[in-house]
């Protein structure tokens, strides 16, 4: 079975290989990112929308980089990205050495993954986070193994780039700094009680987070929240969103997508989520297990912090979708009985909605007629046809965005 799995993973990374075909996938936020980026290499007013805007700006050097290297193109993008996966996934794999981690079944599970294969194909910056984060945990665990300051200070350096690729990053410098800790519990409490150097080291880091906060893009966070429970967002509503998105992950299809056959599906995948979750925190915190204490802490911050995040969106989980389907491969199949039955039925179904999903955005990539309906739900479509053929090939089109048209002709393959 090992062998099977094995030459799945193979072909499923070949798959993802064929996806730099693909035409450049317009999304929101990566419209954003060019902007940002053409705003810093072309220049901008002071007052526009992409002078102010928030987002971090380690993507954006990525852009900038392979706009001066004459590579800002979809294919490099995609490709990029796979190469970002796949060091994700190896640095994954080396946390775990420890475990009895059945890698290739992992491999096949992440890459069959509804969010993996739409999040590298897209021009975003997921996989650049996940690579430089999953670098930082595996090089920390190196540095409680081994006691080398060249790991820590990799370590360092690594989440400082996922820190400044996306502001989650933030989850993870309180991941190294609470692993640090651990590590030196005992000294650290003998140093407390003998001087205040580490209480005053801290308030200086603290000093410094809030006077650079505006650059840090942390500001605007604050006004988020602010803003969104203003307009009537509840706690409540809030739960319901991401508890949803675990069961997204888990089902592996989208909510939105199954809701439109059966509205009534929004309360299975409510009620799939909850169970998904507290399956997760059993599975962390209360049964014996092998997980390094430094991922445990990482995905109980990470879920403390998107739990409350005032937005719904499965994307926010792909950065720890690795490390959440390894925790779950700690654990055998239940023996034969009702359990073993339900979690066969869950892994064919997730490997066949897997199958549907990679075939498909593949398909996308190499047919023309099929993108430009389906990428964005159609969104873009006058744009890429005006592209593709000189015009929209719907009679009711009217207007094409020449910004969007002009980020389509700069970049595409």
């Amino acid at each position: 079975m090992n062998r099977v799995f094995k030459w799945t993973a193979v072909l499923l990374g070949v798959v993802y290989l064929a996806n730099c075909g693909s035409p450049l996938r317009l999304h929101t936020d990566m419209l954003r990112y060019f902007a940002i980026k053409d705003c810093i290499e072309l220049g901008c007013p002071p007052d526009s929308t992409a002078a102010k805007d928030y987002l971090p700006f380690g993507y954006t050097a990525l852009l900038l980089l392979l706009s001066k290297a004459g590579l800002l193109k979809s294919w490099c993008i995609v490709l990029l990205n796979c190469i970002f996966l796949g060091g994700a996934l190896y640095f994954v794999i080396r946390l775990f050495r420890a475990t009895a981690l059945p890698v290739y079944f992992f491999l096949t599970l992440v890459l069959l993954n509804w969010t993996t294969v739409k999040f590298t194909a897209h021009p975003l910056s997921e996989m650049q986070y996940l690579f430089f984060s999953m670098w930082s945990l595996y090089l920390f665990q190196q540095y409680t193994e081994r006691k080398s300051f060249l790991s820590l200070a990799g370590a360092v350096v690594t989440g400082a780039i996922a820190f400044i690729t996306r502001s989650v990053g933030v989850v993870l410098a309180a991941t190294l700094v609470a692993g640090f800790l651990w590590q030196y519990r005992q000294a650290l409490l003998n140093l407390i009680r003998k001087n205040k150097v580490v209480i005053s080291l801290v308030a200086l880091v603290l000093i410094g987070v809030v006077i650079f906060s505006r650059q840090l893009g942390l500001n605007h966070y604050g006004g988020v929240f602010t803003k969104q429970f203003k307009e009537g967002l509840t706690v409540a509503t809030m739960l319901r969103w991401h508890f949803t998105e675990w069961a997204e992950i888990g089902f592996n299809i989208s909510a939105l997508k199954v809701e439109g056959y059966y509205p009534q599906a929004r309360i299975l995948f409510l009620v799939a989520g909850i169970l998904f979750f507290i399956g997760l925190i059993y599975l962390l915190f209360f049964r014996k297990n092998q997980i390094p204490f430094i991922v445990k802490v990482y995905l109980l911050f990470y879920s403390i912090l998107m739990f409350n995040w005032p937005f719904y969106d499965p994307r926010f989980w792909v950065p720890v979708l690795p490390l959440l389907i390894a925790v779950v491969l700690q654990y055998p199949l239940p023996r034969p009985g009702w359990r073993k039955g339900v979690a066969v039925v869950l892994i064919a179904g997730y490997s066949l909605l897997g199958v549907l999903t990679v075939g498909f955005f593949t398909y996308t990539s190499l047919n023309k007629k099929m993108f430009v309906r389906t990428q964005a739900n159609g969104v873009f479509r006058n744009e890429y046809e005006t592209f593709f053929y000189g015009k929209p090939t719907q009679d009711t089109a009217r207007v094409v965005d020449p910004v969007i048209l002009s980020v389509i002709t700069r970049y595409d393959r």
